[in-house]
């Protein structure tokens, strides 16, 4: 057909933006006559066939027009392009009969393309990567990713022996997205984009939107439809969306799934997302946490960046099972009545060359500016939050764990970094936005949107933000100019008790201030109480080891901590090892030390948070009203000499009561008087000083009745023994 050489050159060497207009089946009419021309491109065939299936015995021969493997048939008179099958012999004399990719067109709409490029296409997880599609009747994967700089694209895999000429794919148009169709290709198999850029550079990438990952050091993408029969959860996703959430009781088991606990018998491998399922989720369940927050599971290939440097955002890490693998343990979370929490990281990603750095070969999901597209901190590379492209990126893969995951909430991590240009540079080595300012207002801007969009299409997940610092308006609804957080993690908490904590008592008068500074300021945002990964490790020491004092007194101070904040204000969060007071800093490379649970006082800590979330969960005060002032009242706050404080809990029709009294000394206290409201008796119901936990006993013999002596501005009170670094909860009962 005359063929423009300079077109087959194009498809030879794999510079062809849209090889569909050379090969494939097309109509021609030349000089009257009309005829359907097929074209080929396999270089490794030696003859190629085109078989019509309307007449599945007829075979047409096809002609070599170029020797790197370029074939022709000319079918005359035919008005219609035909189903065809495409058969190939090669040099060994090996056949094979197959369809042809370019028989199809797009499975792709321009509206999805419109919404992309828009930057709001909310499911765009099910357009972009490898999906199963059936065209024309026929089943295989559709393929597509966004290059917009590209020269061309190719998928390349273990299907056509990694080999960029026998896949390349089509533009459409100036959408920036390349497809292609490959018919008859089974689930599970490799495969990478294979980039030409505009320079000539030939980069190989793994799918943006790979649903598997292969394990690493390996980084090939993974077809995966994410099929999954076993879920049961139905109950629980219908009760997660209705009822009123912030008046339940959350605390949170903090867990990286690969030191939680490991295989001593088998080298110390990991277990898997199944084994987890049963031995992890019975153990959180026992222990009386209704969430677990994992840190990150998406795919990446560090080891020790814990997973929060993600290399494949939509594919759960292989180290531990498949995808179907993670939703069996997500479910088995939902049937014992625990809620996942995932970790993600839309702050940075790294530079991997395989992953989404430079990914057509330009900055094309970071900035080109260093000044705003690296982090200096961590070497990594910064989203460009103003791209459409970027931002439906983030916003669709956070829906996606929501929707394919049934995950009940999502901790974005280092929202901070994202929030302020500025972030850890110097003078000059930030550029400010466009009003002149410090903030990232497109940042600003994205986080906005993907909370109002968990909010609307899922309502009852959580947005949590690891945010540290007075940034208004964390957990204020976007129609309020805030960012529309579910919580925010009080990081000015969690640092003042540690700090408070760390000094030897006879010194904690002069510091009073570290337990009371933060009602100032705990009812202006939707505060989550942690104890997180970050304080057990680079140094910092475990939980225990920050305790001063000998040992009996480092497990009283560690009780009393976790007393304390499971009485303050607040959702609550606790790093593995935590809760029973692991000696060693965390590390990532190894399982907890289950071994300490032989000895008494690490096992007496484990008791106490078994009991302090029997009372946490079962006592209405201690949860309804965490985020406003009327739940919480100051009995004594001033007393800075003894190292006490005392103060009331209240439920949200004010019917209940919980009076929490801590003495941060190890100096006993009796007959230390604080008021109450009401005549009656009332119960001890927790004790951190009990036996049981390894304390010294000291108490109040489980009950204590009110005088009728006023006190604290209240008209009764009560004459306690304060056990020495000890928390005490009391109920009144009668």
């Amino acid at each position: 057909m005359n063929m423009n050489q300079e077109e087959i050159r194009k498809i030879v060497e794999g510079e062809h933006p849209d090889p569909f207009v050379v090969l494939g089946a097309h109509r021609n009419e030349l000089g009257g006559k009309r005829s359907v021309v097929i074209r080929a491109f396999l270089p490794d065939a030696a003859t190629v066939s085109v078989v019509d299936e309307r007449h599945r015995a007829r075979a047409t021969a096809m002609t070599k027009i170029d020797p790197a493997g370029f074939f022709e048939a000319v079918f005359e008179g035919e008005n219609d392009v035909f189903p065809y099958q495409l058969q190939t012999v090669d040099a060994a004399g090996f056949v094979e009969t197959f369809r042809d990719s370019y028989s199809f067109l797009p499975t792709l709409t321009d509206f999805d393309l419109y919404l992309f490029n828009a930057g709001d296409h909310h499911r765009l997880y099910e357009k972009l990567g490898s999906h199963y599609a059936e065209v024309l009747g026929v089943g295989g994967v559709e393929f597509a990713v966004w290059a917009p700089n590209a020269r061309s694209v190719s998928v390349i895999g273990d299907f056509n022996r990694w080999d960029r000429r026998k896949h390349a794919m089509r533009v459409l148009g100036s959408s920036g997205v390349w497809e292609i169709f490959v018919p008859g290709l089974p689930e599970g198999s490799l495969y990478k984009f294979q980039i030409k850029t505009r320079d000539g550079r030939i980069l190989d990438k793994s799918d943006p939107f790979a649903t598997e990952m292969e394990f690493r050091p390996r980084t090939a993408s993974k077809v995966n439809y994410l099929g999954f029969d076993g879920w049961t959860d139905k109950q629980w996703m219908a009760a997660r969306s209705s009822g009123n959430r912030e008046a339940l009781p959350i605390s949170v088991y903090e867990v990286h799934l690969g030191s939680w606990m490991r295989h001593a018998y088998d080298g110390g491998r990991w277990m898997t997302y199944r084994e987890l399922a049963d031995k992890l989720v019975s153990y959180v369940i026992q222990r009386g946490f209704t969430h677990i927050e994992l840190m990150p599971v998406m795919e990446h290939p560090y080891d020790a960046s814990w997973g929060y440097q993600v290399t494949g955002y939509f594919a759960p890490t292989s180290r531990f099972g498949s995808p179907q693998d993670f939703m069996f343990f997500v479910n088995r979370c939902h049937e014992m009545n625990l809620g996942v929490i995932l970790d993600w990281v839309p702050a940075h990603f790294p530079k991997d060359s395989h992953a989404l750095a430079e990914f057509d070969g330009t900055h094309l999901y970071e900035h080109a500016d260093p000044r705003q597209g690296e982090h200096q901190d961590w070497g990594t590379l910064i989203f460009n939050f103003g791209r459409n492209e970027v931002r439906n990126f983030l916003l669709s893969n956070a829906l996606f764990w929501i929707d394919r995951y049934h995950v009940d909430g999502i901790r974005i991590d280092a929202v901070a970094s994202m929030l302020y240009l500025d972030y850890s540079r110097q003078q000059g080595q930030w550029v400010p936005n466009r009003l002149g300012g410090r903030e990232n207002l497109d940042a600003i801007d994205f986080l906005k949107r993907l909370n109002v969009l968990i909010e609307k299409y899922y309502p009852g997940v959580w947005s949590i933000a690891e945010e540290s610092t007075a940034f208004p308006g964390v957990t204020a609804k976007a129609e309020a100019g805030g960012l529309n957080f579910g919580l925010k993690w009080n990081m000015g908490w969690m640092h003042d008790m540690l700090d408070y904590f760390s000094k030897d008592p006879i010194h904690r008068s002069h510091h009073h201030d570290r337990l009371t500074f933060a009602l100032l300021y705990a009812f202006n945002e939707r505060f989550l109480l942690p104890l997180s990964h970050d304080e057990v490790v680079h140094g910092k020491a475990s939980l225990i080891s920050k305790m001063p004092g000998d040992e009996w007194q480092q497990f009283a101070n560690l009780r009393l901590l976790l007393g304390f904040m499971y009485g303050f204000p607040g959702k609550k969060l606790l790093f593995m090892g935590g809760e029973f007071g692991q000696r060693a800093e965390w590390n990532h490379e190894w399982e907890l030390e289950w071994n300490v649970l032989k000895y008494p006082l690490h096992a007496g800590i484990q008791r106490w948070v078994d009991d302090v979330h029997r009372v946490y969960r079962s006592q209405r005060a201690l949860f309804e009203v965490d985020f406003h002032y009327s739940g919480f009242e100051w009995v004594d706050f001033r007393d800075a000499a003894s190292s006490v404080v005392s103060f009331e809990r209240k439920s949200s029709d004010g019917r209940e009561s919980i009076f929490v009294v801590c003495n941060f000394t190890p100096v006993p206290r009796y007959a230390y008087r604080i008021g109450v409201s009401e005549d009656g008796t009332y119960q001890e119901v927790l004790n951190s000083d009990s036996l049981h936990y390894g304390g010294s006993n000291l108490g109040n013999y489980g009950s204590i009745h009110a005088d009728a002596v006023p006190f604290h501005d209240r008209p009764f009170s009560l004459s306690l023994t304060l056990p020495p670094l000890a928390a005490l909860f009391l109920k009144r009962v009668l």
